[in-house]
């Protein structure tokens, strides 16, 4: 016969339970996820790291040299938990992965998982409006996995998503686009010639978000499907026409 659990135990175990009848996210209940190889800290500080956002992760990575003569500088906007920014700059030695957001909630769950890693040194935490900090040409790349739901679907959505993540990482305004269109004219004014611009995209959102990107001036747009065959990430540079300065004129954020 197997000794009863403890008292403390079951009452742990028994709440765990409650929480995850009332529909809270496992990873919360959990406290971490896995991503790209990476163990992080997850909250309700932040959008928990999702299987497909992996696709984002794996078309920057085919997009940049692990060597570089010259430190790489990869902007990636909305950073949340700092899943991306940690798994670049975990694969990606010569790099120096600017991991931005708005929420100083979001921020905070970073820094831990930057702890967690050990890639403090080549990941920087800049709380930030996008990229409006970043001067122009001084990036190589700018990689985003910025809210898009459109505001009318978020009651739709599952529970755990709906009540228990920020609804500042969810919702995009009336198409879901919204963030793109501020962030696009800003990545194009702040990448180098030939760099690089990498989004997560919602399904039906291909042929708009394109649309979106060549208008700033990137192009041309390359659709990358997810595990499920859905167009999941749009990939484009910016062409050399566009870059009037040289590559010694980079400037520190």
């Amino acid at each position: 016969m197997r000794d009863p659990l403890p008292a403390a135990v079951k009452g742990s175990f028994d709440a765990l339970i409650a929480e995850r009848a009332a529909r809270r996210p496992l990873q919360h209940l959990l406290g971490e996820v896995e991503f790209f190889g990476l163990t992080l800290t997850v909250g309700p500080e932040a959008l928990i790291p999702r299987p497909e956002t992996e696709t984002l992760v794996e078309a920057t990575l085919a997009r940049f040299p692990k060597t570089s003569p010259i430190p790489l500088r990869i902007a990636d906007v909305g950073c949340g938990s700092g899943a991306i920014a940690l798994a670049l700059a975990s694969r990606l030695p010569a790099a120096c992965v600017f991991a931005i957001d708005n929420a100083p909630g979001a921020l905070e769950l970073a820094a831990a998982n930057l702890r967690r890693c050990n890639l403090g040194s080549r990941v920087r935490l800049v709380h930030g409006d996008l990229l409006a900090d970043f001067d122009p040409r001084t990036l190589d790349g700018v990689v985003a996995n910025l809210p898009y739901i459109p505001d009318a679907e978020i009651h739709r959505l599952e529970p755990e998503v709906r009540d228990h993540e920020p609804r500042g990482a969810l919702a995009g305004g009336p198409d879901g686009l919204d963030p793109l269109r501020r962030l696009a004219p800003m990545a194009a004014r702040a990448v180098r010639s030939g760099g690089h611009v990498l989004v997560e995209i919602g399904a039906g959102q291909h042929g708009a978000a394109t649309g979106i990107l060549m208008e700033a001036g990137f192009g041309p747009v390359e659709s990358i499907p997810d595990l499920q065959r859905i167009p999941r990430v749009l990939a484009a540079s910016l062409p050399a026409a566009r870059d009037p300065s040289s590559e010694a004129d980079r400037i520190e954020p």
